[in-house]
């Protein structure tokens, strides 16, 4: 979509510094951890950059894209669930993974199946339509189902995979605090769950939007 440069840039900043901020007022993270986090992300961006368009061309189009998408991901979580004491940074880890990961395996999915092609190189930029009541009601209907269809993927996943992990390895559940900080248990529950999540924001959800009219 076409859009004001200033805009973008403004918006750009303003989730960067809510993100940043939110971190350090959390106690999760050190202001200099979020200025080496922050250097670090422009350095990922310098030198991924030029790659995005062949990663994604990958992601789309090879035949066993999901299955390597879905390893190198798991395999990442596991690496990051080797430290000595448990932190709640091994989670947000997992749950970023594993988000990635049902995201990428989604717009597989989309693309294998022609259910979301790109626009015609002709028709770009496209601009944004005018709002009208309408358009807000059936955003906001969109929201609502969309938002449900997650919340309910995701106590079904959560629910699933503690008790598979917690049965697979013989670890407890009567106390839900302590089994979650086992790798064996938080890094599927974790994995898993936000996987999931991320391939329904991706196809799941859309496919429904389409069958009831919401596309």
């Amino acid at each position: 979509y076409q859009y004001p440069l200033m805009f973008g840039l403004i918006l750009a900043f303003c989730w960067c510094s809510l993100v940043c901020c939110s971190r350090i007022y959390m106690g999760m993270h050190s202001i200099l951890d979020v200025i080496a986090g922050f250097l670090y992300a422009i350095l990922i961006l310098v030198v991924f950059h030029p790659f995005v368009d062949l990663i994604d061309n990958f992601n789309l189009t090879y035949k066993y894209a999901p299955l390597i998408i879905i390893s190198l991901h798991l395999a990442l979580g596991i690496f990051s669930f080797t430290l000595d004491t448990w932190s709640t940074s091994r989670g947000d880890t997992a749950q970023i993974l594993g988000c990635g990961a049902g995201v990428a395996c989604g717009s597989h999915v989309n693309y294998v199946l022609g259910l979301r092609p790109d626009p015609a190189p002709h028709s770009l930029p496209l601009s944004l339509s005018s709002l009208s009541a309408a358009a807000l009601g059936r955003a906001a209907l969109r929201l609502l189902v969309g938002v449900v269809v997650l919340l309910l993927t995701k106590a079904a996943m959560k629910r699933g995979t503690m008790a598979l992990a917690c049965r697979a390895w013989r670890i407890p559940r009567g106390d839900v605090r302590r089994a979650r900080q086992r790798m064996q248990v938080e890094l599927p529950y974790r994995y898993v769950t936000y996987a999931a999540l991320g391939f329904s924001l991706t196809f799941a959800v859309p496919c429904l939007f389409r069958f009831v009219g919401l596309s």
